[in-house]
C-alpha cells in the first residue's frame, strides 16, 4: 500500500482533485468530514472543545457554531483548538488507513486535509500531494463558496484569516512529491491526477501493508 496525503491552500480543489483520485480506485478521508464528526454532542472531543472555548460557542440545539468557535480560536487560540482537535483527527485516520489497508494490501490510501504541514503530521505519509492555483482564484473560488451566506467584505477578511493560519504554497510545494496545478482548465487537472495515480498505484503494488 501507499499511504498518501494531499493538501494545499484555501479553496485550491483539493476535495476536487480528490475526487479525481477515488473514481480512479484510490480510497479517500477528508480530514475536515472527520472533525465535524467529531464535533458533534456526545464526543469526546466536542466535550472538551465547549469545555476550553464556553458555553457561547453553542446552538440552542447544542450543536457548536463552527463560524462562532473559529471567530474566538483565531488568531490567538487556535494552537489551543488544535491541540484538542487534531490528535483525535489524526487517530481516526489512521484507524481507518489500517482498516483499509487490511482488506487491501496494495491500496491507494489518501487522507485530504488542509493543514498537513501545520500539523506537523506530514511524516506520517509515504508521498505528499499539493495542490495549487493562483491567489486570485482563490480568493474568487472561496468568495463563491460562502455566497449568499458572507457578504464580499466578510468573505475576503475570513480568507485572509484562514490563509493567515497556513503555510505559503512555496513552502509545501518545495516539500511535496508530487504538485497539481489546478488552475486551469479541469481536463488539464484530470491529466495530471491520471499520472499521479499510476504512479501511486504503481508504487503501493510494490510497497508491503505495514
Amino acid at each position: 500500500m501507499v499511504r498518501v496525503g494531499l493538501t494545499g491552500g484555501l479553496a485550491c480543489g483539493k476535495s476536487t482533485v480528490a475526487e479525481m483520485f477515488r473514481k480512479r480506485g484510490a480510497h479517500v478521508i477528508h480530514a475536515d468530514r472527520i472533525a465535524h464528526e467529531l464535533l458533534c454532542p456526545g464526543e469526546e472531543v466536542y466535550a472538551a472543545v465547549v469545555r476550553a472555548f464556553g458555553s457561547e460557542i453553542l446552538n440552542s440545539d447544542l450543536t457548536i457554531e463552527r463560524a462562532r468557535l473559529a471567530r474566538l480560536a483565531f488568531p490567538d487560540r487556535v494552537e489551543e483548538l488544535n491541540r484538542i482537535v487534531h490528535p483525535a483527527v489524526v487517530r481516526r485516520q489512521e484507524a481507518w488507513m489500517a482498516e483499509v489497508a487490511a482488506r487491501e494490501p496494495q491500496a491507494v490510501i489518501m487522507v485530504e486535509a488542509a493543514l498537513i504541514f501545520e500539523a506537523g503530521v506530514h511524516r506520517r505519509f509515504d508521498k505528499i500531494v499539493v495542490v495549487t492555483c493562483t491567489p486570485e482564484q482563490k480568493m474568487e473560488r472561496f468568495l463563491a463558496r460562502v455566497a449568499p451566506s458572507m457578504d464580499a467584505d466578510q468573505a475576503r477578511a475570513e480568507a485572509q484569516r484562514r490563509i493567515a493560519a497556513q503555510i505559503p504554497d512555496e513552502q509545501k510545494v518545495a516539500a511535496a512529491d508530487y504538485v497539481i496545478d489546478n488552475s486551469g482548465a479541469l481536463e488539464l487537472t484530470e491529466a495530471q491526477v491520471e499520472k499521479v495515480h499510476r504512479e501511486l498505484a504503481e508504487l503501493a503494488k510494490r510497497e508491503p501493508s505495514t
